[in-house]
């Protein structure tokens, strides 16, 4: 699962990340595929000490993340989301059938995160921060 996450794209400086995946997510995600977070697995809602609304509207939701070292979050669920990694890390992410991965998190990187239920822990020593813009699903019209 964590392998498309494993392949990073070139980092991009400053601001620039943001902007990036606000633009990749308004002119490149026409037919948005992510499904509501139910309210119980939501981070914002069982995690608020590592979860903030940055911005919100009906196309999507921009989360700053932050983990001071050896932090651990509960479980929880993300919808399709570009990820914007702020600072260097590692983190464990274990998944609802117990598997886990460690994955490293490099500043500057910003890379397309598809859906998932997990339990994030930083293994490192150093603090680290994520923008993450997730997707809202689109309802289709009436017929």
């Amino acid at each position: 699962m964590y392998e498309s996450i494993l392949r990073r794209g070139a980092g991009i400086g400053g601001t620039r990340r943001l902007c990036l995946a606000v633009s990749l997510v308004a002119f490149g995600a026409g037919g948005l595929l992510a499904g509501a977070s139910a309210s119980a697995q939501d981070p914002v809602k069982v995690d608020p000490k590592h979860y903030k609304v940055e911005f919100e509207n009906s196309e999507v939701r921009v989360l700053r993340i932050s983990y001071g070292p050896h932090e651990k979050s509960v479980m929880h669920h993300h919808p399709n989301s570009v990820a914007i990694y702020l600072a260097d890390g590692q983190a464990r992410m274990t998944t609802p059938d117990g598997k886990s991965q460690v994955v490293a998190i490099k500043s500057g990187v910003a890379e397309w995160t598809p859906a998932v239920s997990h339990q994030p822990e930083n293994v490192g020593d150093k603090p680290f921060e994520v923008i993450l813009v997730e997707l809202k699903s689109k309802k289709a019209p009436a017929k």
